[in-house]
Parts: C-alpha cells; structure tokens; sequence
C-alpha cells in the first residue's frame, strides 16, 4: 500500500538478495543455534520462547550490515520480529529438533527481507529525510513487526496443531485467498506497475544556432532558434525512434539538448551504447511514487510593511520610487517547486491569471493545470524576482514550471523546464509540434543545480540547452550553490557555464555567506572564474505558501535578486531584449566592489542543499569550515575584479538601471 516497485530488474535483484539473506540466517541458525537446541532442548515451550528470542537478535545483527541509504533501519525494526514464527516453522510436537526442515525458516527470512527491499526507494530514504517515503517506510516496517510479533503468537499457541499440520485443500484456499486480498489492497490503494530508473541518451549531432545571434527581429530569432533545433532532432532521432518503437520501449524525445530519455536499464544501456548515433548515457534517476496527498509548507513570518534590507541595500526601492521602473512588460520564467498561484504577492502577475494556464505553466511531474506549491521553495524564489512588497521588480510577469516536484530533478526533468521556458505550450500540448517561441520567458531564474552523483547530469549535459537560449536572446541566471566556502565548490550544472549568470550569496553587512559556493570551476577543466556577481542570500524574506511569509537563506534566494534587475533593467531600456552581451557588462559594471569577508553568521533554516530548503545546517560544521577553508578567499585578491568568491562584486540595481537609460 505504502511502496512501489522498481524496474524488473530491480524486482530481480531484490528477490536474489532477500533469498540469498534468508538462505544465510538459515544456514547459520542450522549449523547454530538448531543444532544446540537438538542436543540440549528445554521443551517445546522454552525452545520457542528463548530460542525465538535468540533468532530475533541474530536477525537484527545481519540486518544492521544489510542493504544501503537507510534501507536497514527499515529491515532492522521489522525481520527481527519473525523470529518466533521463525522457529515455529520447524517445531514438532516436542521440540525444536526438526533441523532438515529449516529449509521453510530460510524461506520465510528471505522473503519477508525481499518484501521490504522490493517496495521501498533507496534512493528516497538516502536523499529525502524530509519526504514522506522515509516516514511511510517507517509506518509498514511497524505493521511488519506487529504481523510478525502476531505469527510468532499464533505459533506457540497453536504449537502442537502446527506440528503434525500437513496441507489440504481448505488450507490451500487460504492462502490463495491470503494472495488474492493482498493483490486487490496493493492494486486498489497502491501504487502499482513499474517505476524503475531511466537513462538520458545524448545523441552525437547537436543543432547549433549561434548563428541567431544576428538576427535582429526578436520573434524571427526565437522562433529560428526552435525550430532549428526541433528540425535536428526529429531527423537525427528518427531510426533511433523507429527501433525502440519495434521493440516497445518507452521514451521522450528532447531537442533542446539532442537527446532521448528511456525507460529501462541495464540491458537498454549496453545496447544503445553499440549505437552509432549516441555520444553517451547518463542515469535519469526518479522516485518512486508514494499514496500520501502532499502536505503544503507554510511561513510563520507576517507581510512586511516596507522594503526589506535585501531590496534596499540593492536600491531596487530608489529604481521604483526615483525612476518610476517596476519590469513593466517583461516575462520571467521560474523553474523551481512551483509556485501558489494565488499567494498575495504573485496572482497579479501571473500571466495564465484569466485561468488560462495554456502557454504559462507545466508540471512534467504530476500533470497539474494550476501553479502549485507544496515546498514552498519555488513561491519563495519568485516572490524575490516580482512579489508585490518583497520583490526587486513587482510590476514584471511570470510563468513557472515544476522541475523539483519532490525535492530532486534529473537531467529530462531539468530539460521538460527549459524547454517550456524556450518555448511555451498548451497543457497536454506536444513540445516538438505546439511549441510557441514567440511566448517565450524573456529572463530565467534557476535556484537549482543538478550534481552528476545524485541527479545523473554530467559538466555538458546541458551545455547544448543553455547556448540555444542564449542565442534566442533569453537571459539565464543560475544560484552558485551552497557548498562554499572551500575553492571549486561552483561544480553543479547549470552554474558552472560561461553562458549563464551565476550568483552568489551575501549578507546584510556586505560579506560573503559562508554557504556560498566559489570558484574557480575545474568539473570541466576550465579553470573558469564563477560566480559572475553576488546578492543578498541570507536571511531573505519572500512569498511562501498559505498566503505566509518566512525568512530563507541560500545561493537560491541569491539568484532571483539578479533576475530582478535584469528585468528592471529590460524594463526601463527595451532596446536591451534579447542583448545578452551588453546587460551582463551593464550588471558587472555596476556592480558594488566586493569589500568583504566571510560571514561569521549563519541562520537557522539555512540550506546545505540547493534543492533542499528544509534541510537543517550543521553550524559548528559550517563555522569550523568558515575558520580553516580561507582558502578561496585569502587567496583571491579582492582588488581583482573579477575573483571567484565575488565575481565582479554586489548587484547594484539602481546604478544599473541608470546605466541602461544613459545616466
């Protein structure tokens, strides 16, 4: 009721491993524990009794180095409770001394080990303590143990029926009935079918369309950029799609990268590696669903009555006040967790506000027609981009897209984002065929990064996508990370590219937030100097779900300020659309020099994790780190502009805006 199967082969597995499990306990309680039971038995009673004990505590041991992620705390609270039942498979009526038949113990070890390794996510219990997967794994191992505490009871009362029992066809319909009522509870209020890994297939040939760059009309451009890209992919990808057809395998299709995301694993992988066409493949990890309905995250904070520090030591308020420039006209896209659609701070600007969400919002996770928001990670984000009270450009508008769902993105994820961000369509509407460029977002906020160990992306496995929408004249920002403040921390795609803005993070005093990721970027062998700029990313306030508001710290709350001014920027000089060289050399040349150092302070609620906002820091951690990981920062002359703890320094929104009108 509670899990949810894997693929096949992780079916396969599982059932090797909890029966080669099953068939080790029982070997070593044969060899063991029976045989000392056989030569000195108490009775029946006191065999099971103590022996069943004795069995339970030789379970948990094995159990304890069994499995990974967490996997054996489940395993451990719930396999040691069949220890009576256990022992009651081989008891005759007088004792314990049936050894030839521990064959029956051995199985129902193994089987109850595989249940658990078949339904529950590794990969869930490894990377989501806060998800429910961790809580409900939990909950079943509890039912497992009281189900086993319960036959070891039926076992001793009913020890000497037990013992002569032989099987029959009432007790055969039973079980039969046993597995049929399991079938009906799994299929009706489980979640059935299939939900192993996938694999990202990136193909060799890849469209390029610097060549946009040129054209002057800003539509033309966008629209070149689509479909170009969608021309390369519908015929690279063509015999690759007619084989997988023949053979029944599912897959999408991407063209923003070149590439094709399939469902299957290990024996898909070995072949379409022998494929001309394929440059290389990547996991495209997901998580296995859960029937719990998704609790919705709220603030504690109320709604601010002025300008926050972050907006005002930014001048965004003096843009406002002093040059009446709020992002009239501009399109920003979110990728995030999603967003309320009717938070205070952003109904108005939601551009599906007509209830229309056709070209304006897409949940490639669970298919929703309306923004939503049950982290609150992605309403937080957005509120600092264009929220009413807590944003740097309230008058902008916005659409949003799902790629963090639960808490953890893969490649194809990341990639169904960017490519409605590229080019917008209608719920249910196909990417490669309803595709509206013309409806693109104008400027990106990405508070995420996609690490190769976790989430499947290696340095260039969105390189293709971030240089096409560049080309089409979209301005991308991307959050540096938290992993600072250590040197080379800025590792996770989409940060780490020349083509896109990275952000750092800062406090009110002006220094370095501890959490910060810094450069210089070496995942790729560049050496390159990241991030570009810094902005306000510790003790934020902004939108958060249930209409609330709360204080958020983090490169992700960093990001969206940028965002911000590049909309007030685009706002106030519309000649600079699409103009991707000149607002970035308008942002770092006006930007604060870096004066700085690094922050002694870190907030509760801080987040160690891009994509985890609810994970609690380690302070003594971070601050042990802060005292000996100098390093980036000490080394990095902050004369030089610019280095790789600040970029070119703080975000200056009102200079710049000045600049882009010609003050």
């Amino acid at each position: 009721v509670w899990g949810a199967l894997g693929s096949w082969l992780d079916i396969f597995l599982a059932l090797v491993a909890g029966l080669l499990f099953g068939w080790t306990a029982g070997a070593m309680m044969r060899g063991y524990w029976l045989r000392s039971l056989q030569l000195d038995t108490r009775g029946l009673f006191r065999d099971l009794a103590t022996g069943g004990f004795v069995a339970g505590i030789a379970l948990l041991i094995m159990t304890s180095a069994f499995s990974f992620n967490g996997t054996q705390l489940v395993l451990m609270l719930a396999v040691p409770a069949i220890g009576w039942a256990a022992l009651g498979v081989i008891a005759t009526q007088e004792s314990t001394q049936a050894i030839d038949q521990s064959r029956g113990m051995a199985w129902l070890i193994g089987l109850a080990v595989a249940v658990i390794l078949l339904f529950v996510d590794p990969d869930g219990m490894g990377l989501e303590v806060q998800d429910s997967i961790l809580r409900w794994s939990f909950q079943a191992a509890m039912v497992m143990l009281l189900i086993g505490w319960l036959l070891g009871l039926v076992v001793f009362v009913a020890r000497q029926h037990l013992a002569n029992f032989r099987p029959t066809t009432f007790a055969l319909i039973g079980v039969l009935l046993l597995w049929l009522g399991s079938g009906a509870l799994y299929f009706s209020t489980g979640e059935p079918g299939l939900y192993g890994d996938q694999i990202f297939v990136i193909l060799k040939d890849q469209a390029d369309v610097s060549s946009a760059a040129t054209i002057k009309n800003y539509d033309e451009r966008r629209r070149f950029v689509y479909n170009t890209l969608v021309q390369k992919a519908d015929t690279s990808q063509a015999n690759l799609r007619k084989t997988l057809d023949q053979f029944g395998v599912e897959y999408r299709s991407y063209y923003l990268v070149n590439a094709i995301e399939v469902r299957g694993g290990l024996l898909h992988r070995l072949w379409l590696a022998t494929r001309p066409e394929v440059d290389r493949i990547l996991p495209s990890p997901i998580l296995r669903p859960h029937t719990e309905p998704e609790t919705v995250s709220t603030g504690s904070e109320p709604r601010p009555a002025a300008p926050q520090w972050n907006l005002t030591s930014i001048g965004a308020d003096r843009v406002w006040k002093e040059l009446g420039i709020t992002g009239k006209d501009i399109v920003i896209g979110q990728s995030d967790s999603g967003v309320q659609v009717d938070h205070p701070e952003l109904a108005a600007s939601y551009r599906g506000r007509d209830g229309n969400a056709d070209y304006n919002w897409f949940d490639p996770w669970n298919g929703t027609s309306v923004p939503t928001d049950f982290g609150g990670h992605g309403t937080h984000t957005l509120g600092s981009i264009l929220g009413k009270t807590v944003g740097v450009a309230p008058g902008a508008t916005w659409i949003a897209c799902t790629n963090l769902a639960r808490n953890l993105g893969n490649p194809a994820h990341y990639l169904d984002c960017m490519q409605f961000m590229l080019a917008p369509f209608p719920q249910g509407g196909d990417p490669f065929k309803d595709g509206d460029p013309t409806r693109s977002a104008q400027v990106l906020n990405n508070s995420w990064g996609c690490p190769q160990e976790v989430e499947g992306c290696d340095p260039l496995s969105l390189i293709t996508a971030v240089r096409a929408i560049r080309a089409a004249g979209i301005f991308i920002v991307a959050s540096a990370g938290n992993e600072g403040p250590a040197c080379s921390t800025i590792k996770d795609p989409i940060a780490i590219y020349d083509e896109v803005f990275s952000v750092g993070a800062s406090s009110e005093a002006g220094d370095l937030a501890p959490f910060s990721s810094n450069g210089p970027v070496m995942v790729d062998g560049s050496g390159r100097v990241k991030p570009d700029i810094i902005a306000p990313g510790m003790h934020v306030l902004s939108a958060f779900p249930g209409n609330t508001y709360e204080f958020e710290d983090g490169t992700s709350m960093a990001g969206p300020h940028v965002v911000g001014v590049v909309a007030l920027l685009w706002s106030a000089n519309p000649n600079l659309i699409g103009d991707i060289d000149r607002t970035e050399q308008i942002l770092t040349q006006s930007a604060t020099p870096f004066t700085g150092t690094l922050a002694s302070y870190v907030a509760p609620g801080t987040s160690t994790n891009m994509n985890d906002t609810n994970q609690e820091p380690n302070l003594l951690d971070q601050l042990d780190a802060a005292a000996t990981n100098h390093a980036c920062l000490t080394k990095t002359d902050k004369t030089t502009i610019p280095n790789n703890v600040a970029g070119y320094g703080i975000v200056n929104a009102y200079k710049a805006v000045q600049m882009a009108l010609g003050k």
